[in-house]
């Protein structure tokens, strides 16, 4: 499934903890890829992330607990 990350809502966003979720939901990510785009996500542009569809519903519940806003493209 891949999934649009569009923004992030959060008043005081917390870079590692997005970057760590990042890194955990999408497939073939390493930790520093999920840093950099970490830092595109909370500059306003969005990213696009491959993920497994066996994970997919507590991938999305993570991310709205971080307040990323998202959509899910296929």
């Amino acid at each position: 499934m891949k999934v649009n990350l569009l923004s992030c809502d959060a008043q005081r966003p917390d870079r590692r903890a997005i970057a760590n979720c990042i890194a955990e939901i999408a497939t073939n990510m390493d930790e520093s890829l999920s840093h950099q785009l970490t830092d595109i996500l909370l500059e306003g542009d969005s990213v696009a992330i491959e993920m497994e569809d066996k994970s997919s519903g507590s991938a999305l519940r993570a991310l709205r607990k971080l307040s990323i806003d998202y959509e899910i493209i296929e």
